[in-house]
């Protein structure tokens, strides 16, 4: 299928700029997989779902990865930090292949090697530092400059583990009390982490889908989460995505989608590095381990280069809440691969021509 085949022609005014002053009343567009369309609000989602089913979320955080410093001769320089790769080192994006040092704020510097690696050298913690001198990573189709609300706006509320450059932008529609009143249905809520990186906006330059392949983006799932999902399929409910994030790393792992290359194991606190055990690679893909946490639960860590796009067979997720995502995207071909191509594309003219809010601050559909 060629890549030419999911662009679309999208008006400037429907690029959202700014979220939807109350995060569940974005609009929300439900597709069946028959091409019914449904225009709802996303506070009516509940509606759609049943006691018994399980509702999926991704609680990765965003951090503010973008930094902005000068040159000893005061030349400005913005970078991205995108993956750590030894401590306090980085893989970065910069629009300069700059190597020198550069001053960020009072309490933070940096040396850049060939704007693709930085070194940052921080007087007190730097995740606290960032948080107070950082930018949030916000897309550049959001044509101004990140705000201080956007630390909050560009967060979900359940957000709980760092290392994303991207917000799983599906989840900015919830709020605490629809998630309680889901709950309220007898519906499973439960979570996973995939920490966003370039894998999933990279842009695609290859003409045909098949030949594009996805950087690796790393996952935490509890096993007893696999176990409650095999039940849920078991006994015939539903198992519902929160974004396409989401659904890359359920289907990587429930699909044995793993990596070949040997990917450094991510410990995200110290008190792990002793107790990795285990380590060992599955099938053909993805670097797998399995280690006890201090209260002794099961988690399964590691990175998943999965792309999902039409022919792929589900094995996990049923039903998918999503945003209105980028022509010849990778999660808009994820997104067709669930409900087809065809149904997909006239759903979002619909949308297109009901003036509905695209990308990242956009409304929502629920493809069920």
């Amino acid at each position: 299928m060629k890549v030419a085949d999911f662009d679309f022609s999208l008006p400037e005014e429907l690029i959202a700029k700014k979220p939807c002053r109350e995060r569940d009343n974005s609009r929300l567009l439900v597709l069946r997989r028959d091409g019914g369309i449904e225009h709802r609000r996303f506070h009516d989602l509940p509606e759609y779902l049943n006691q018994g089913d399980m509702l999926l979320m991704n609680n990765t955080k965003v951090f503010p990865a973008r930094l902005t410093g000068f040159k000893p001769t005061g030349g400005k320089i913005e970078m991205l930090l995108v993956k750590e790769t030894a401590q306090n080192t980085w893989e970065i994006l910069s629009r300069e292949r700059y190597t020198g040092e550069i001053s960020i704020s009072e309490d933070l510097s940096a040396e850049i090697f060939d704007g693709k690696t930085a070194r940052l050298i921080s007087s007190d913690d730097l995740m606290e530092i960032l948080w107070r001198d950082g930018d949030m990573p916000l897309p550049p189709y959001i044509k101004r400059n990140p705000g201080a609300m956007d630390k909050e706006w560009y967060q979900t509320v359940y957000a709980e583990k760092e290392g994303s450059i991207a917000a799983p932008t599906a989840g900015l529609h919830f709020t605490s009390e629809l998630i309680d009143k889901i709950k309220d249905k007898g519906v499973m809520v439960r979570y996973l982490t995939l920490h966003v990186g370039t894998g999933t906006f990279r842009p695609i330059k290859a003409e045909e889908v098949e030949e594009h392949s996805m950087d690796p983006e790393y996952f935490e799932i509890d096993t007893g989460l696999t176990s409650e999902i095999r039940k849920v399929k078991d006994s015939g409910r539903r198992l519902f995505a929160v974004g396409t994030t989401t659904t890359r790393a359920i289907e990587g792992y429930f699909g044995g989608q793993w990596t070949k290359d040997s990917y450094k194991l991510r410990v995200m606190s110290y008190e792990l590095k002793d107790e990795i055990q285990n380590l060992k690679f599955k099938e053909d893909s993805l670097l797998y381990s399995e280690l006890r946490t201090p209260n002794s639960e099961l988690i399964i860590r590691g990175y998943t280069d999965i792309f999902i796009y039409h022919g792929y067979k589900f094995k996990a997720v049923d039903s998918l809440i999503t945003n209105f995502h980028l022509p010849r995207s990778t999660p808009l071909m994820l997104a067709s691969a669930l409900c087809g191509f065809k149904i997909l594309m006239d759903a979002y003219n619909e949308a297109i021509s009901c003036g509905y809010r695209f990308f990242s601050y956009g409304d929502a559909m629920l493809i069920i």
